[in-house]
């Protein structure tokens, strides 16, 4: 049953409002309690494996191994990063003095942003609600969270841990619908962390742009999979497989698309059909190894891409089957696609994957920076030069060489999109500063800046002149 608005209202600004007055108190904190609570998180976690598993299987028959590597390591990793790191990150950030500022040192300090909002996707329910939960606890913050419904199993694990482990004038999580989300909206928080698609993440992008807040919006997109003739074909075709497999090919960063050289592509469509056969020996539809798209709606979506597809004169050279009992869609691979198709203007979100061919480099960059800038961009080729020529000229929130996805587990390196693919960039140290103000601090040791008050003489206007001149 759904909550009547006036009482689901009253709820969320009650929160909202504790919340706003503990701020101050928790943005004081300092890093070994931060790291204490990173580290109750992770104790949690860790007691309740079994329960993560049973949830996500629930949900969407997640397998137990795909649980641990896209959800669980992905959150552990980063606490353990975040722990070792922290005092580091809080420290303040000393900044050269310029010769015309003399007498002054210069610092950056890092505050929190304050009441800060978290809405999470239902891929990888747990992982992509708690990881920028991790960044805003490391940061001083304090956080309402709100999971998906299409996996309440997962959300309702969410909601368990996080009341046992917070107050909630410190971390709440809500479950519920789209009505939840928006009424959220509607509160002023300083800072929104959004995962999902570009549609809603222009709708959260409005809802900040009426308080002014900040947003991080990690998106998507079509990504693709550039191949070129020196590749190393058996590995790509693996690699790319795996991708499209796990977590059933609903996946922000998975291969939407590859892009091969024509002369490579035969040997592709082979070695893809191999990888799965050894991946899925009793077939995928049997294999306790693949999970099953999180609903019939989505189901629906992606069979309609194939349908489409297929009238529309695409082959089906790998795969093709689809049950609608189960939410099942066999790995898919397409050929004779055109950018007609819908497989081809949306993102795919699932198993499918079309190949295109190009005869020259020039090909690729036309097309690729033909569509809006996706979130990841993938490069197989043995030629630095071509490597080289496909990374200067196209753009990506991130981009891996001769591997796919690895991207996202690296804490060193920022993640994110770019203009339709997203705004902001998580991950360790970078996750850190998304929830902070990087607030510039001057402080006058000696001096003052006396000499250039009014009235301007010609002494004055010769002091500015060799400032404008030497420095």
């Amino acid at each position: 049953m759904a909550v009547a608005e006036s009482t689901l209202t009253r709820d969320l600004q009650r929160v909202f409002d504790a919340q706003r007055k503990n701020a101050v108190n928790v943005a004081l904190t300092n890093a070994d309690e931060r790291a204490e609570k990173l580290k109750v998180l992770l104790d949690y976690l860790m007691a309740h494996l079994p329960d993560v598993e049973k949830a996500m299987y629930d949900d969407f028959r997640k397998p137990a191994v795909e649980v641990l590597l896209g959800e669980v390591y992905t959150i552990t990793s980063e606490i353990k990063f975040a722990r070792k790191n922290l005092k580091n990150w809080m420290k303040p950030q000393r900044v050269p003095t310029p010769l015309g500022m003399i007498g002054t040192s210069n610092y950056i300090k890092h505050e929190p942003k304050g009441n800060v909002l978290i809405i999470s996707p239902w891929n990888y329910p747990l992982a992509l609600a708690i990881k920028p939960l991790i960044s805003a606890i490391a940061a001083g913050n304090v956080a309402m969270l709100k999971p998906s419904e299409l996996t309440p199993h997962t959300s309702h694990f969410l909601k368990k841990m996080i009341s046992n482990l917070f107050a909630e004038e410190e971390i709440a999580v809500f479950e519920g619908d789209a009505e939840v989300a928006a009424e959220l909206l509607k509160l002023p928080f300083n800072h929104i962390f959004f995962t999902g698609a570009p549609t809603i993440g222009k709708i959260v992008m409005r809802a900040a742009a009426d308080h002014l807040a900040s947003v991080t919006l990690e998106l998507g997109g079509k990504s693709p999979n550039i191949i070129d003739e020196t590749a190393d074909i058996k590995k790509a075709a693996e690699m790319t497989a795996w991708s499209k497999g796990l977590n059933n090919g609903q996946t922000c960063i998975a291969v939407d698309y590859v892009m091969i050289h024509a002369s490579k592509k035969d040997e592709f469509i082979t070695s893809y059909r191999t990888a799965l056969q050894k991946m899925y020996s009793e077939g995928a539809e049997k294999s306790d190894s693949y999970a099953r798209i999180v609903n019939n709606r989505h189901f629906n979506r992606l069979k309609g891409y194939l349908d489409d597809a297929i009238a529309k004169g695409a082959s089906v050279v790998v795969g093709g089957k689809t049950l609608d009992e189960q939410n099942y869609v066999e790995p898919t691979l397409l050929t004779n696609v055109s950018d007609e198709m819908k497989i081809m203007q949306d993102e795919i979100f699932g198993p499918l994957l079309p190949v295109l061919t190009y005869q020259n480099k020039e090909e690729v960059i036309a097309y690729v920076n033909g569509k809006e800038k996706p979130l990841a961009l993938y490069i197989h080729s043995t030629d630095s030069k071509n490597i080289d020529y496909f990374l200067n000229n196209t753009t990506a929130g991130d981009t891996v060489i001769n591997d796919v996805m690895i991207q996202f587990g690296n804490a060193e390196l920022p993640f994110g999109g770019v203009n339709n693919s997203g705004i902001g960039k998580s991950n360790g140290y970078f996750g850190f500063q998304e929830f902070s103000n990087l607030r510039g601090v001057s402080k006058r040791q000696f001096g003052t800046m006396k000499f250039l008050y009014p009235p301007y003489t010609a002494n004055v206007r010769k002091i500015m002149d060799l400032l404008v001149k030497y420095f």
